[in-house]
């Protein structure tokens, strides 16, 4: 098959070898395919997959990785042990992870492991255990990006914010984008936004649902929510989602925040950071960081997006092939183009 490999630190198209579905497996042609930062983040922190304790992830300049780990793709074929709930012909798709021994030998994340091939390649297994078929007309763009708006999902459960308190999204990105959609269906006012780029602020607005946009250059996200807290007659305090991940930012947003602020870190550090414990104290914040999405904020999401409860296709900008993934994942590392790249492995580009 056609894949795009992590070899020795590179990208190379070219053709790797048919994935094998083993018991309780699923073959898949991948139909769609979405790029996320994550890709580029295993690429530029090996050590994390060198010296992960859990096993889920492996990064080993000797063995190729097929990367990629949002997808959705019709089944061809299926290993001994499998039910007969997807047929032929059916689409697919799952949570990014390839059951060991059924589960008990535990997990390998697709796309991270050299033993679960991602993606971005003609041909794809998933575990049956994790896959849920895909009914009706949605397209298979859309349940791509399944993975990416069950993040948002994911921590705006989490907060569970109460009448009075008032969302901020820092960051417009794929991320944030989710965050404020699962905000937006939860019908919470106002939604505050603030992002460099003003395509992307615009974007969480016309796209997604956003209320107040906020270009840090010029404003201090915290002055406009206490312009805003004043204006609505809202007593409760700033909910921020952290979507950027930037080295500092974290420490930059207790220092301004005020007693009570609850802060959930959605970003994703792997560089490292850190954070005067002294100074969160004394502003009395909350913060969160990682846990999820869980099952449920990923079929959630996955429902609402088949139902057309939640369309995420704003968030895309463009639609390519495996030839132009190295490109694109470029960019993503320079958090340049579209919030979101849809990959079509087997061509049929439109």
């Amino acid at each position: 098959m056609r894949a795009v490999v992590l070899r020795d630190g590179k990208l190379h198209v070219g053709h790797a070898p048919d994935p094998v579905p083993g018991h309780g497996e699923l073959l898949l042609r991948t139909l769609s395919t979405a790029i996320c930062a994550s890709d580029v983040h295993f690429m530029d922190h090996p050590d994390l997959g060198i010296t992960d304790p859990t096993g889920r992830s492996l990064y080993d300049a000797n063995q190729d990785i097929v990367l990629g780990h949002e997808f959705v793709g019709e089944v061809i074929g299926s290993g001994p042990g499998c039910s007969d709930q997807f047929r032929l012909g059916s689409r697919v798709t799952a949570m990014p992870v390839r059951l060991v021994d059924g589960g008990a030998g535990g997990l390998r994340i697709i796309g991270q492991h050299p033993a679960a091939p991602g993606s971005f390649a003609e041909l794809l297994v998933v575990s049956e255990a994790a896959a849920n078929l895909v009914t009706g007309d949605v397209s298979s763009d859309a349940v791509c990006l399944t993975d990416a708006f069950a993040v948002g999902e994911f921590y705006v459960r989490s907060a569970q914010i109460q009448p009075g308190e008032v969302a901020i999204v820092i960051g417009a990105g794929a991320i944030g984008l989710s965050a404020v959609a699962a905000l937006a269906s939860r019908g919470i006012e106002p939604i505050v936004v603030s992002d460099y780029q003003l395509e992307r602020r615009e974007l969480a607005r016309t796209g997604f649902g956003a209320h107040v946009l906020v270009d840090p250059a010029v404003a201090s996200v915290f002055d406009v929510f206490n312009q805003v807290r004043a204006d609505r007659g809202l007593p409760g305090p700033a909910i921020v989602f952290e979507c950027v991940g930037a080295s500092g930012l974290i420490q930059q947003i207790v220092e301004s925040a005020e007693m009570g602020t609850r802060i959930y870190c959605a970003g994703g550090w792997y560089t490292g950071d850190t954070l005067d414990i002294t100074t969160a104290t004394r502003q009395g914040v909350t913060i969160q960081f990682g846990g999820g999405p869980h099952p449920q904020d990923w079929y959630g999401t996955l429902d609402a997006i088949a139902s057309g409860r939640l369309d995420p296709m704003p968030s895309v900008g463009e639609i390519i092939t495996l030839d132009e993934v190295p490109e694109a994942l470029d960019r993503a590392r320079r958090s340049e183009g579209p919030p979101r790249i849809v990959v079509h492995p087997n061509g049929d580009v439109t």
